[in-house]
């Protein structure tokens, strides 16, 4: 006897390795590697931290200010990667269309709620 395809159907359970954290991105850094697969490298930015500080003693033996080296012509920002993630075309395609589909319910949701996204503030006034 045979089914009808119609009925038949496919789970996805999803389990979560014990490992994976939420993370927050300030950006994205990446492009095709060379196996032809999108590779992203998620980070956050950061001012760069100082080889070291000082504090100059005072003649009474008690502590100044502290200070770090620092360039006043050059400003160093760090950008930690945290997370990075290799897509083939086919899943890379998916994750563009559906992160699409989110960005426009956020839109929407976002206007309904008469908020601007900053870069939309100067077309919709």
């Amino acid at each position: 006897m045979e089914k009808n395809l119609a009925q038949v159907r496919i789970r996805y359970e999803y389990e979560q390795d014990q490992t994976a954290r939420v993370r927050y991105a300030h950006g994205v850094w990446g492009g095709i590697n060379p196996q032809g697969e999108v590779e992203l490298n998620f980070y956050t930015e950061s001012d760069k931290i100082p080889a070291f500080s000082e504090c100059l003693v005072t003649p009474d033996g008690s502590l100044g200010h502290e200070m770090a080296p620092s360039d006043d012509d050059l400003k160093v920002i760090t950008r930690h990667i945290h997370s990075r993630v290799i897509l083939n075309y086919h899943t890379a395609r998916a994750v563009l269309e559906w992160l699409q589909e989110k960005l426009e319910i956020m839109e929407v949701e976002a206007e309904n709620a008469g908020y601007f996204f900053e870069e939309e503030a100067g077309k919709k006034q």
